[in-house]
């Protein structure tokens, strides 16, 4: 298991997403609001390595934010990576 403790992950989770113009990208400033294609109740995506794995929900833990994991994603067999280095 030591081994596992050196692999760095890049964690990201996707609130929303939205489509605009440059241009008004551009014109924003500080305290814009940007819509997003969600409700305050949908789960959000949590991906790994830019890999989709998981859905969750954002909480409030103090002043902190937080996501609780609700449903872990499967790939099906013919997506998953091949190993070459035999059995883990």
């Amino acid at each position: 298991m030591a081994t596992f403790d050196e692999i760095d992950v890049d964690i990201s989770v996707v609130l929303g997403k939205s489509l605009m113009p440059v241009h008004q990208l551009l014109r924003m400033g500080r305290g814009a609001v940007i819509d997003l294609d969600v409700n305050e109740d949908d789960d959000v995506e949590i991906y790994a390595n830019n890999t989709l794995i998981a859905k969750g929900q954002v909480v409030l833990l103090g002043e902190r934010i937080g996501i609780s994991i609700t449903e872990v994603l499967t790939r099906a067999p013919e997506v998953r990576p091949m190993r070459t280095n035999g059995p883990l």
